[in-house]
Parts: structure tokens; sequence; C-alpha cells
């Protein structure tokens, strides 16, 4: 199958409101216009130098998702154009993407990283710290930061139970913080989990993002 025929098998089976994010790191130009030319325009990058590489030479309506690790001395360089940032996993991040936004006068939707896994390897806050960033009402002075929900990555491990539970735990606390933070937000309504290996759990779960690479690349060379 080419990259067209994957995206629309992987599509076919999403929910209406569950969205495919085409995370396209490792691969090159061309295959990310074939994604592209095929109708998709959501794609998602983990480093900032190889996205800033690909950015200015391709389309400019493409919609880029930042899902890595991001550090603090690199968002200025993707703050001009970067449409929503999955991996925000301390409250330093949070201080720096509303600092240089607003040196560019933009708003900059936002997810919440959460550590579901086992792996202690994988970042994010935990449940405890993230109330606790919420709780203290800071995030309410910020202008050009949009928080728009949760992101979370699973173990990496072949027991489906396994992510399926911590997929059902990240859904339910997007649930109550959105209650007690966000009732009254239209844009707080994301749950970014799911990758190739695990994308159809997240689905069932309630993920209205998923990332998938591998499932419509192929591997990385």
């Amino acid at each position: 199958m080419n990259i067209k025929d994957n995206i629309d098998e992987i599509k076919k089976h999403l929910p209406a409101d569950t969205r495919l994010v085409a995370v396209s790191k490792f691969h090159g130009v061309d295959e990310i216009l074939e994604a592209y030319e095929s109708g998709h325009k959501i794609f998602g990058e983990s480093r900032v130098q190889e996205l800033i590489e690909k950015q200015p030479i391709l389309p400019d309506d493409i919609e880029w998702h930042f899902v890595g690790r991001l550090q603090r001395n690199k968002v200025k360089f993707i703050v001009p154009f970067i449409d929503c940032i999955h991996s925000v996993d301390s409250k330093r991040l949070l201080y720096q993407i509303e600092k240089q936004a607003a040196d560019v006068d933009r708003i900059i939707p936002c997810l919440l990283q959460i550590h579901i896994a086992k792996e202690d390897t994988k970042t994010g806050f935990t449940e405890e710290e993230c109330w606790n960033l919420l709780s203290k009402g800071k995030w309410r002075e910020w202008s050009h930061i949009q928080l728009a929900g949760v992101m979370g990555m699973a173990t990496y491990t072949d027991d489906e139970e396994v992510v399926r539970k911590e997929f059902v735990k990240l859904n339910a606390f997007f649930k109550k913080i959105k209650e007690h933070f966000f009732a009254d937000s239209l844009h707080f309504k994301e749950i970014s989990m799911g990758m190739s290996s695990d994308y159809k759990i997240a689905t069932d779960e309630g993920s209205t993002l998923i990332r998938v690479g591998s499932k419509i690349f192929g591997d990385r060379e």
C-alpha cells in the first residue's frame, strides 16, 4: 500500500470526532507531499531542527503539530507557525511558550502531557502535579496560550489491557479537569492518545487526536 492508501485505511475506521496527525519525523519532504496531495493536512514532528527545515518549503496550509519533547530554548523557533504543541510537560515550558508567543503575537493551543505509562523514560505531569498547576490559576492570566486538552503515551507493551487501562485513566482525568476548570471552555476538548501500535484502542477510549507515523510512512530508515 502507498501513503495515500495507508491514510485512507486509517481514516476509514476513525470516529467522526477523531483527527489523524500524520507523524512525519525522519521522513522526507517528498513523502509529506505525497500525503498532502492525497488531501491530508495535519502533520506532526518531534524535533525542532527537522521541523524548521521542512516547514518553509512545504505548503502554507499544512497544520503543524509538535509531538515530541520540547526544550525551552527551542520554543522561539516554532511559535511563529506551530498550530498545536502536544507535549507540554512542565510549568516552566508553559511560561516559555507564553513569553515567546507574546513576542510574535500568536495564541498557541497546548496540550498538557500527563504521565500515564509505567515507564520512567516517558515524561509528563503526574495527575497531582497537573491538578496543582491548574488549581493555582496562574494559567488564567496567560493570553497567548490556549489550553486545549491533554496528551498521554501508553506503556510500550503487547498487553492490550495495560494500554487500555492507561487510556481509560487519561480520559477520566481529562473529564475531571474539564468539569472543574474548563466547564465553560469550548477549546478544552482534545485527548491526544494513540500511536501506530495502539491507536485503535485509543479511539475506543475517547481519543480525539491520534499520532500515527509508521502505519502511514513505513518504518524509519
